[in-house]
């Protein structure tokens, strides 16, 4: 199978059942509204060492938000509904909550729902004003600059972490410009994130490791400078670089969908082989084959 000239392995990414809430920021102007969406989804690549993962989604008009400000939408994944709960209430009070002129909103309108504002009101030591505005309760607490507004209950819902796909090519240069062109568009599909830096990953990991207390390691069948030295490298000939994009996504048509879109960007001279990461189905819930995203 190919994409242009670039094989496309026939396999599949193997993705996990997560748990996703997004976060609706918006603030005086889109300086403001952009440093808290950056601040809160900083240093969370990955739930192995960041307990989330997150992500600016969309860049939002003042048409598309509650409150008639600029903002963003991003998106935060959890194992668990319980952890995300505290995620929400550790980010958004240390990095919304402080930054100038900014409040905060619920972005899926969801039959489970965790506590956020109702727990960040105490904030106000006593001073926080309760207002129900058709059917939903948000919580003034007061601040250096006038109130902070957030929403009362956030949505959650069940959703898909880890999609992927791996670029494969014959220089850096190429495979970089390969990963730039699939990440950007594959940020323009909604209720999607890329975690990692600029969306890539250079360090893709393996389940486990030689080393007892490590429960991931560095993935070395796609390492292309020990490929000569180990007897079960993936890494063809004429690849000496290996990118992997990770995809979370609030459900699987969206993961699909984005990984349709990068994957027919990245395949460009210059990218060999476009594969994919699994567990042999073991570990995660959903599949993803590359011939069907064709």
């Amino acid at each position: 199978m190919k994409i242009n000239n670039t094989e496309i392995v026939d396999t599949y990414a193997e993705a996990f059942g997560m748990w996703s809430a997004k976060v609706i920021i918006t603030a005086e102007n889109d300086y403001w509204a952009e440093g808290a969406a950056r601040a809160m989804t900083g240093m969370a690549t990955s739930v192995i060492g960041c307990k989330c993962e997150a992500g600016i989604d969309m860049k939002l008009s003042p048409e598309d938000t509650p409150d008639g400000r600029p903002g963003y939408s991003i998106l935060v994944f959890t194992m668990d509904k319980e952890s995300l709960s505290k995620r929400l209430i550790e980010r958004i009070g240390q990095c919304v909550m402080t930054c100038p002129t900014t409040a905060c909103f619920s972005g899926y309108d969801s039959k489970e729902t965790v506590n956020i504002g109702g727990a960040l009101r105490y904030f106000g030591d006593g001073y926080q004003i309760g207002k129900k505005i058709q059917d939903k309760r948000y919580w003034r607490i007061p601040v250096f600059d006038g109130e902070f507004i957030i929403e009362e209950s956030f949505g959650v819902q069940e959703s898909v972490g880890g999609g992927n796909f791996y670029i494969l090519g014959d220089n850096v240069s190429n495979c970089l410009d390969a990963c730039y062109d699939a990440v950007k568009v594959m940020k323009r599909v909604e209720n999607v994130i890329m975690p990692f830096p600029k969306g890539v990953v250079r360090s893709g990991s393996k389940v486990g490791s030689k080393y007892k207390d490590l429960v991931a390691s560095t993935n070395h069948v796609y390492c292309p400078t020990i490929k000569g030295v180990i007897k079960d490298s993936a890494v063809p000939e004429n690849v000496h670089t290996c990118y992997e994009i990770v995809v979370d996504g609030a459900d699987e048509k969206a993961v699909a969908k984005a990984m349709k879109v990068g994957m027919h960007a990245a395949a460009k001279d210059g990218v060999v082989q476009i594969t994919a990461g699994n567990f042999g189905g073991k570990l995660g819930k959903y599949k993803f084959f590359l011939k069907d995203l064709i």
